[in-house]
């Protein structure tokens, strides 16, 4: 037994940690290598046409760099919240439901379930602070108005149209 305050690997650890030191290398090498070839074999013929845009087989009218209407990306990052929301929440079910111990007993389910509820509680009561802040503050509304001293016009023209 090893002394108190030192930390030992557990059986087969170092090898277990070897095994994975050795992995992530040859697959950093693997990856390397087949960059530098590529950067190395591949022909180089430059040309206007291979530089342009290409927009599904529509001849591109502008410059490929404008200003992206910031809308599209709140409604994006508030969806992937509500799904990684609704995706823990499949777990929780399991646990709660209890089908996936069938051999503990019924006090250590009650304690686990228990336990299961408050942490989904919590989970969901930060979730739903978020979107009432969202909500409250009008980042959910598509077309939001400006505040009283800016002239409360809403903001229903494009970066394009601005400038």
């Amino acid at each position: 037994m090893p002394p108190p305050g030192t930390i030992s690997a557990a059986e087969g650890g170092a090898e277990l940690l070897l095994g994975l030191a050795i992995f992530a290398l040859a697959a950093f090498l693997m990856a390397f290598v087949v960059l530098v070839a590529g950067k190395l074999l591949r022909t180089r013929v430059p040309h206007p046409d291979k530089a342009a845009a290409y927009e599904c087989g529509e001849q591109p009218v502008g410059p490929g760099w404008v200003q992206f209407d910031l809308r599209f990306y709140v409604v994006a990052l508030v969806f992937l919240i509500f799904d990684v929301e609704i995706a823990l929440f499949y777990p929780w079910a399991v646990v709660y439901g209890g089908g996936s111990a069938p051999d503990a007993t019924w006090e250590l389910l009650r304690q686990v379930r228990w336990a299961a509820l408050w942490d989904m509680l919590f989970f969901f009561a930060v979730i739903v602070v978020g979107f009432l802040y969202l909500w409250r503050f009008g980042y959910l509304d598509w077309v939001r108005t400006l505040p009283e001293e800016s002239g409360g016009v809403p903001e229903t023209t494009s970066a394009s149209d601005r400038t």
